[in-house]
This record gives C-alpha cells, sequence and structure tokens, in this order.
C-alpha cells in the first residue's frame, strides 16, 4: 500500500510547483537586448524584460484600442504601473516599431517608417542595450560605458537608485490617462532649492512655487543642495555641497526596499508623493503613500500668475489622500466635460450693457459659499464693509462676478477667477454672482461607478486557466487554491486567537502589556517625565525588524474614558507629517494605557538649545520652520483638527539629522484636568508658554498654539529660556518674550542673539523671524497670525509687517 503523503508537506509541494514555472520563464531573459532587435507595437509581442522580470521595456496597451504607449512599467505588479515614457508620452499606433540600432540608438518609428522619437546623444556605437532591474534601462557601448540612459530623462517618476542633478526637473501628466505634459513641474533650481511650480503649458513659463525646500544659503554657497538622491534604501534627500542631507523622506521608514517596491511620483494632479508597494501582493494590493508635498496644495498655491491648483474659476478642495479634488461652483460648468481639472464657465451671460447697470440688484442675485475663496483677481478693496454693504457694491457692480468678506474687509472680484479653494481655514464667506433668471443648481455628486462582481470575473479566470492549461498545470493549480484556503484560514484562526486585546478600530498595531514589558525590559531605562507619564526606551520587534522605541507610559488618565482613549489614539495614528513623531503603535489593556512612538537618537530641543554648545543659526532656523510646518498640518490638514495646547522645546525632538518632530500632540485631551501645569486647574500648558485667553476665559482656539509657538521661536532665535531666574542685576532679561520684544523696539538684535556673528551675518532672516516672533506673542488671539501664515512669512513668502509691542501680559497673572 502507498505511503500516505502528510499533508502540510503536499501543500508545500504543489506550491513549490506553482512557483517553478514563472521563476523558470524569468531566468530565459537576463535583460540584455541585441543591436538589431525590434519590437512591434501589438498584443503579441513580448517586451524587453529586466533580469529578474520586475520592470519590463516597450509598447503597453492603453485604454484606448489600438493605442500603446512607448514605456517602462512595474511587469510583476497587477495595475503595471508606468515609472518612465518615451515620445513625450504621445500614443502610438498598432504596427508601430521600436528598433535598436548601433549607430542612432533607440529609433521609434510609425507603421509608414516615419520616424517618431528617438534617443539622444549618441556619439559612439551601441554594443547592446539592458533592461536592468532597478527600471533604468540604458544603453551600453563596448567597454560596458552607459551612451544613454532613461534615468537621465526622467518623466513623471523616479526611483531608488536614481538621481537628479542641479538643473533637472521631471513634469507630471496632463492626466491619469493622458502622459503629455502636464501644469506641474519638480525642480531642483541652480541655486539649491528644490520646488514644485506649475506652469504655462503653452510658453512653459513657470509660475511661483507653491512647495520650496529652502536649501538654498545665499551666505554660504556650500550649504546649497545640489542633488536630489533616491537611494537604494528607499530615503530621499536633497544632498548639500557640504554633504549634509535635506531629508524628504521620513526618517523612520517602515517598508525596506528589501520587502517592498518604492516610487516617487509627481502626480497629475501636482502633488508629489513617494509611494510603497509589498514585493509580495495580491489582487487587492495598492500603491500606499508614504509621505507628499505640498500638505495641502489647494491653500499653497497663492501666485498672481496661473489658475492654482485647479483651472480658472474652479473651487479646489482636499480628499482623505491629501489630493486635490475640484469642482466648478454653482452656475458654472466645465469647459471640458472630460477634463473634471480644468476651468469652468459661466452659465449665464455677463455683461456692463445700460439694462445691466441700472439694474443690478434686479437683475443679479448673489449664492453664499462658506469658507470659499479666490485669493487672487481681486480689483477692489472696501474696508471696513458688512455684509450687506459688500453684497450691494457687488450685485451694483457690473464687474464684479464674486465678493469675499472677510472679517470685516469685502475684496471684489472679476473673470477668471484663479486660485479658488475651499477650507475651515479661509474663515471667510464667499458671495457668488448670478442672473436670477439662471437660478444655479447645485448638482449632487455623480452616483459611485459599481464595482464589479467578482464571483463572475473569478470563474471567467478559473475557467480560462482550466481551458487553456494542460492537466499538469491544472493540477498545480488546484493544489496552489488548496493552499490558499489553508493559510487564510490559519491567519483568520492566529488574528481571532490574539484578538481580544485590540478593541481600537485603527490600524496601528495593538501591543500586550505583556510585549511592551518585554521590549522595555520591564520599564527599565527611563527617558524622561511629563504630565502623561513617563517614557521608557526598549526595542520591540516589528515584522523582520526590531526597532527601538519610546514608550509614553499614561499614568495620569482617567482610567473610566476608555472611549475617549481610544478615539484620541485613532486620530493620532491617522496623522503622517515628516515633522511630527511617529506613532507605532499602543497598549489598551486593563488599567494599562501606552503609546508606542519611534525613539529619536538625538532628544528634546530643550537639551539641543540650551546645552554648554550654542547650535548654528542655520540649524536653528531649519528647526523653527520645520515646526512651523508641523503645526500647519496639525491645524488644518488633519481630517480632525489636533490643538496641541503645550507646545515647547521639551515637546519638540530631534531626528539622526536634527530635523524638528512635535511630540505629545492630540494628548491634551486625555489628560486630567488637575494634572495641568498651570493654574487654574483648567489650564492647559506650561509656565512661560501660555497664551492669554487661558486665563481670560476666552475661547481656546489654534491661536493658543501660535502664541506658545512665538514663545519657541524666540528661544530658538536666542538660545535662551522662556523665563530665566537671574541673580546678577540683569533682570530685565527674566522673562524672554518682554526682553525680545524691546530689543526689537530699541534695534538692539546683536544684544539679542549675544554677538552670534552668524546670525548677526544673515541680518535680514533674523530681523524676519524676530518680527515673526512678536507677531505670535501678540495678546489679542485675532491679531496673531495663523501657522500657514507664519510658516510663510519665515519663508519670505509673505512680507512681514511691523509688529505692535505685544501687551505685558504675564503668565501669573
Amino acid at each position: 500500500m502507498a505511503c500516505a503523503l502528510p499533508h502540510h508537506l503536499f501543500f508545500f509541494f504543489f506550491f513549490f510547483l506553482l512557483f517553478l514555472l514563472p521563476f523558470s520563464t524569468v531566468a530565459q531573459t537576463n535583460g540584455t537586448v541585441a543591436v538589431g532587435t525590434s519590437i512591434t507595437a501589438n498584443t503579441k509581442d513580448t517586451p524587453w524584460l529586466s533580469p529578474s522580470g520586475v520592470f519590463a521595456f516597450g509598447f503597453k496597451p492603453l485604454q484606448e484600442k489600438n493605442l500603446f504607449l512607448l514605456s517602462i512599467w512595474y511587469h510583476q505588479i497587477p495595475d503595471q504601473t508606468v515609472v518612465w515614457y518615451g515620445n513625450d508620452g504621445i500614443p502610438i499606433s498598432t504596427g508601430s516599431k521600436l528598433d535598436l540600432t548601433g549607430d542612432r540608438g533607440l529609433v521609434l518609428s510609425d507603421p509608414q517608417g516615419n520616424e517618431l522619437w528617438k534617443s539622444q546623444f549618441i556619439v559612439d556605437s551601441v554594443a547592446y542595450g539592458f533592461m536592468n532591474d532597478t527600471g533604468n534601462f540604458l544603453l551600453v557601448r563596448s567597454d560596458s560605458f552607459n551612451l544613454w540612459e532613461s534615468f537621465k530623462y526622467p518623466t513623471d517618476t523616479t526611483l531608488p537608485t536614481q538621481i537628479m542633478e542641479s538643473g533637472g526637473v521631471i513634469f507630471s501628466r496632463l492626466s491619469e490617462t493622458n502622459f503629455s505634459q502636464g501644469r506641474f513641474q519638480f525642480r531642483l533650481l541652480l541655486d539649491g532649492n528644490l520646488v514644485l511650480n506649475t506652469r504655462d503649458i503653452t510658453t512653459n513659463f513657470a509660475y511661483d512655487a507653491y512647495y520650496i525646500s529652502g536649501t538654498f544659503d545665499p551666505n554660504n554657497s556650500s550649504n546649497s543642495g545640489y542633488q536630489v538622491i533616491f537611494n537604494d534604501a528607499g530615503f530621499m534627500y536633497i544632498l548639500r555641497r557640504n554633504n549634509q542631507r535635506f531629508d524628504l523622506t521620513p526618517q523612520q521608514l517602515l517598508f525596506p526596499t528589501t520587502e517592498y517596491y518604492h516610487r516617487a511620483t509627481l502626480n497629475f494632479d501636482g502633488v508629489f508623493t513617494q509611494y510603497y508597494h509589498p514585493k509580495s501582493f495580491d489582487s487587492s494590493t495598492k500603491w500606499t503613500p508614504i509621505w507628499s508635498a505640498p500638505d495641502n496644495i489647494c491653500l499653497n498655491i497663492n501666485g498672481e500668475e496661473g489658475s492654482g491648483a485647479c483651472g480658472f474659476n474652479s473651487i479646489c478642495t482636499l480628499n482623505v489622500y491629501k489630493r486635490p479634488e475640484c469642482k466648478c461652483p454653482p452656475g458654472y460648468s466645465l469647459l471640458d466635460p472630460n477634463n473634471t481639472y480644468g476651468s469652468c464657465k459661466p452659465n449665464f451671460s455677463h455683461s456692463c450693457s445700460e439694462d445691466d447697470i441700472n439694474s443690478g440688484e434686479e437683475l443679479y442675485d448673489l449664492l453664499p459659499l462658506k469658507d470659499t475663496a479666490w485669493l487672487t483677481c481681486k480689483y477692489e478693496h472696501l474696508q471696513p464693509a458688512s455684509e450687506d454693504l459688500c453684497r450691494k457694491s457687488c450685485l451694483n457692480d457690473c464687474f464684479c462676478v464674486v465678493a469675499l468678506l472677510l472679517n470685516d474687509s469685502c475684496f471684489k472680484k472679476k473673470l477668471p477667477l484663479s486660485n479658488g479653494r475651499q477650507d475651515r481655514s479661509v474663515n471667510g464667506q464667499a458671495f457668488l454672482k448670478f442672473r436670477k433668471s439662471d437660478v444655479p443648481l447645485v448638482r449632487p455628486p455623480p452616483p459611485p461607478i459599481p464595482k464589479p462582481e467578482k464571483k463572475g470575473g473569478t470563474l471567467i479566470i478559473v475557467g480560462s486557466v482550466f481551458l487553456g492549461s494542460s492537466l499538469f498545470i491544472n493540477f498545480v493549480f488546484i493544489g496552489a487554491v488548496c493552499l490558499g484556503f489553508f493559510v487564510i484560514y490559519h491567519k483568520k484562526s492566529i488574528k481571532n486567537s490574539h484578538g481580544d486585546h485590540c478593541a481600537a478600530e485603527t490600524n496601528l498595531r495593538c501591543f500586550t502589556y505583556k510585549e511592551v514589558a518585554e521590549a522595555t525590559d520591564g520599564f527599565k531605562e527611563e527617558l524622561g517625565s511629563g504630565a502623561f507619564g513617563i517614557v521608557y526606551k526598549g526595542a520591540i520587534q516589528m515584522g523582520s525588524r526590531v526597532v527601538v522605541v519610546a514608550v509614553k507610559k499614561l499614568d495620569r488618565l482617567v482610567q473610566e474614558r476608555e472611549k475617549e482613549f481610544k478615539a484620541e489614539v485613532n486620530v493620532i495614528g491617522q496623522t503622517h507629517h515628516k515633522n511630527l513623531v511617529c506613532l507605532l503603535g499602543f497598549c489598551d489593556e486593563g488599567q494599562h494605557r501606552m503609546l508606542v512612538y519611534e525613539f529619536l537618537s538625538n532628544g528634546t530641543l530643550a537639551s539641543f538649545l540650551f546645552g554648554e554648545k550654542k547650535p548654528s543659526w542655520n540649524q536653528r532656523t531649519q528647526i523653527a520652520l520645520g515646526i512651523a510646518r508641523g503645526l500647519v498640518y496639525l491645524h488644518e490638514e488633519c481630517s480632525t483638527q489636533i490643538i496641541h495646547c503645550d507646545i515647547k522645546p521639551q515637546n519638540v525632538l530631534l531626528d539622526d539629522y536634527y530635523n524638528a518632530r512635535i511630540s505629545d500632540f492630540g494628548l491634551a485631551k486625555l489628560l486630567m484636568l488637575n494634572q495641568s501645569k498651570t493654574n487654574p486647574a483648567t489650564i492647559r500648558g506650561t509656565k512661560g508658554y501660555v497664551a492669554a485667553e487661558w486665563f481670560n476665559r476666552k475661547p481656546i482656539t489654534a491661536k493658543v498654539d501660535v502664541y506658545s509657538y512665538g514663545v519657541l521661536l524666540l528661544e530658538i532665535i536666542t538660545c535662551r529660556r522662556s523665563v530665566c531666574d537671574l541673580e546678577n542685576g540683569e533682570e530685565e532679561k527674566g522673562i524672554l518674550t518682554y526682553w525680545a520684544s524691546d530689543c526689537f523696539q530699541d534695534g538692539k538684535l546683536d544684544a539679542l542673539v549675544e554677538n552670534d556673528m552668524e546670525a548677526l551675518n544673515d541680518w535680514k532672516m533674523l530681523e524676519r523671524f524676530l518680527m515673526v516672533g512678536i507677531w505670535c506673542i501678540q495678546e489679542d488671539p485675532s491679531l496673531r497670525p495663523t501657522m500657514r501664515k507664519v510658516t510663510q512669512m519665515l519663508e519670505g513668502v509673505v512680507e512681514v509687517g511691523l509688529p505692535p509691542s505685544p501687551s505685558q501680559f504675564s503668565y501669573t497673572n
């Protein structure tokens, strides 16, 4: 009687056979393409594959019938993402041909033999072509010198091992499916700044940048950037000429390139994003963002020229994926119905005829749009102005199509409208003009596109496999299906057996108390303590790696507030910004409430600022900008606004490259009222950083963080604590906010920075930063700028006016 094979070996056997077949197919190519080889645009010719089969070079079919794109794409990923394309992204028809020639390199011709495109700058004979596993196609000389490579001519995507030199540029696509050059650019300028900007497609004129890296140093050229590097570990950064790095990818990268594919793409809507994709995947696996810039493109584009993130007369809103969505305002429709990101036109006649001028209020009406604005194209400013005055002025002005009311200011605007946005940070109201005979209708959103029935698709795939394959392959397929069911069932069993402690609905990892205790060696090494409890250092297993972590043991919470804890952790877990400390997971077991953060090696900003050695001026300014950008994200970009309530140098950590990372954000709601550090007990914050409204019982808004940031900015400028106990007759320096304001009024900036020559040599920036700090610490919250405006003023994008002297309000009141 035959011996029965154990069931686990049976599954392993068929699993091995299943993967043996595609492996043998991949082994048939080594990535080399001989001179004289050609490929034709059709559905039969096989593309040129890289050695492992990850990338393919050839003609990728498009949605339009009989059209193809000369491109490089991820061959092994289901959606076959395109990462490079030739012929300026213009589709080609069936029968077009690509030849690899010895004297001209790659030559693309149409079915009639007319040349459409060729690789540039081939001055020697090509020995062979090579499609490598990094996604770079090379034309190689006989001595192995690279004559041409696709990495030197990027389109909308950059890949690991790819480098952009000073002066380099990539363009977005025109749309999701149109690969022609679009309206957005990603450029490394000759001065060292990395920027994102819109452009005029016809003239290629570049409009104002909506993202600036700040890696240009006018006083020290060696500190300016000259390369954008995407290294083989999956990190993107700007390399300065002194070999220092300006990181773009967050340092705590949990998606190693050994297990994940990476790419960074300037999307057609102007958002530059780095993505990852598991190398082991199923049909539902998608590309997932790691980071993107800018944080809110709708608000970041503010230039006087160009239409903004969307087309003219359109309104931009940010979706949950931090990508812009464009819509026409009521009474307007798309110029091109197929381009939802394009310009809109009014559906009513607009004129300055005699009848219109004399009968404005009879013929026209205004539709209020909350939190909506078109920031440019204003031609008249009324101040002070009530809502009634603003409305009437626009109705009786034949040029006015929109009136924008912000506080007591009325701005009248005319066509075309640009930089339209709808966001709660606008904090104003637009009044859209329309003819009463053409009442604008607010159209409902289109119904969701029904998803294809999965069962039918599965049956078709299975049927195709069985009908088109040999008996041996069918046998292997059945074994693989059985194995799949076994693995899925096994995983579910494991998940169910460990699911009791993971009640919070979040994508963070849920640790048991035992795991955290073991990771911290019984909470042995204490890193520090604060209003929420004690922080311990530990090391914990995360996938295949051991990650160093900081565990915050929350021992000062109201234990009955279980739902609040889970809600707040869920909000914190959804944040993602390079200037925020990353929350990796949490423990919510019994009476134990703990948060597990990434560990940052360079400690707190307090230790950095107030140590024996004064940090460089450049480091301090970059840290100040990083904190400001992180607060903009918390205040404006999160799905739920987060007010920190305790901004201070102890709550800012520094990573390996001294990038500022805000910590303890989102925890203010969890703190027991009688554990706050100030009086009265309802006040949250720390002495020296608390805004006046806490004491005056005024509404608490994000402006309390602006005040605290202003104090922190003055500390960064001076390297002095906000409150000092002085015994040497310098009592006037005891309260930093008062002393800094006096020094500014008296023009004694040298005394403020104690003859810091690096700061004094950068006088304009020093003065600008100091004025911004004083604006932030105004007692009246309405006088303080938003954090977005603070960032723009620090960057020099928005002019900083002369600030008034802040009120002599004391934290002791």
